[in-house]
């Protein structure tokens, strides 16, 4: 695998679908969006300059509080870069959930982005789930013409495989930029199925082999959601966790302590040490766990391969094969 080189918007973005209230389709409240604000300095404090938004995140609201918070800070807007997400459809036509890529679909859900978020342009748009009934020409016909109003700069993709990615490519004008999947040290089958090619073990994970080797190889940037484990490890452990759990936990405050840094930072930069130039997504809403972050890039920088490989055998609660 090549080493990649950082992301133009640097080693960590912030994911925003924690920024709204509630999951209900009740109007936001201002103190939502005071607490939108907080979040965002938290993340600008630390270095982020890439915010990560999905239509559906909240019902909207992610965006419409962010929106609110980006109207009201001058000079804001050129200072960040947005990213969003479409391609998810919640509670309509008799379904919780479906996908849609079809060109109107995503040109509408693009236009109500934009109005949520007070903006006239997004900087990178992903398609947020394969979609099934995806008509490639069709993506790349709406693209196109989202592309040519200036009110989308990139294209990015997420939860695809290689595969998908490559059919998806040979209709675009524009080359897909990012792949935002599950990657932790908590959810490791993207790391499991590079060893357990040819092993009975194999059978347990479900990743397609080679899609870092590809988004690596194309120069896609692999963005990271679930980055800190769900907090499995800082601040929010299972009621009973498991001893391999409970193990990890004390192995990355171990290291944290000896290494003058967060369980947070260690916990990034174990993802970001991998030569796939990984960046994480940091999802949670608390201001002082964003911070908390901050010292990731050094993490991994520091971390040497046999401290790499022990957090990974500890997580997996056995030796690799």
């Amino acid at each position: 695998m090549t080493e990649q080189t950082a992301a133009p918007y640097g080693r960590l973005l912030y994911g925003c679908m924690g920024l709204g209230g509630d999951w209900s389709t009740e109007p936001h409240e201002i103190t939502d969006v005071e607490a939108a604000a907080e979040a965002i300095d938290a993340a600008l404090d630390i270095g982020v300059t890439l915010f990560d938004h999905a239509d559906i995140y909240r019902h909207g609201k992610a965006e419409a509080v962010f929106g609110e918070v980006l109207a009201g800070t001058s000079g804001l807007r050129e200072r960040i870069q947005l990213q969003t997400k479409c391609g998810i459809r919640l509670n309509e036509r008799g379904l919780e959930t479906h996908y849609d890529l079809s060109a109107d679909a995503i040109i509408e859900r693009v236009n109500g982005s934009l109005e949520r978020l007070r903006t006239d342009y997004v900087d990178i748009l992903l398609l947020h789930r394969p979609d099934p009934l995806m008509d490639p020409a069709e993506v790349a016909a709406a693209v196109g013409k989202l592309m040519a109003e200036g009110k989308v700069r990139a294209l990015g993709v997420s939860n695809m495989c290689a595969a998908q990615i490559e059919f998806l490519q040979d209709s675009l004008e524009t080359p897909v930029v990012a792949n935002q999947l599950e990657l932790s040290l908590l959810k490791r089958d993207w790391l499991e199925s590079t060893v357990l090619v040819n092993h009975p073990d194999a059978q347990g994970y479900s990743f397609p082999h080679g899609t870092l080797e590809y988004c690596a190889r194309e120069g896609i940037t692999l963005q990271a959601y679930g980055a800190l484990a769900r907090g499995h490890y800082t601040g929010n452990p299972p009621e009973r966790p498991t001893p391999a759990e409970s193990a990890t936990a004390a192995l990355l405050s171990e290291m944290a302590r000896e290494n003058g840094t967060t369980v947070e930072a260690v916990l990034l930069g174990w993802l970001m040490k991998h030569p796939a130039g990984i960046v994480p997504v940091i999802g949670t809403a608390n201001p002082d766990r964003i911070r908390a972050c901050a010292g990731a890039a050094r993490a991994a920088e520091a971390m040497t391969r046999a401290e790499w490989y022990r957090l990974w055998v500890t997580a997996r609660g056995s030796n690799i094969p």
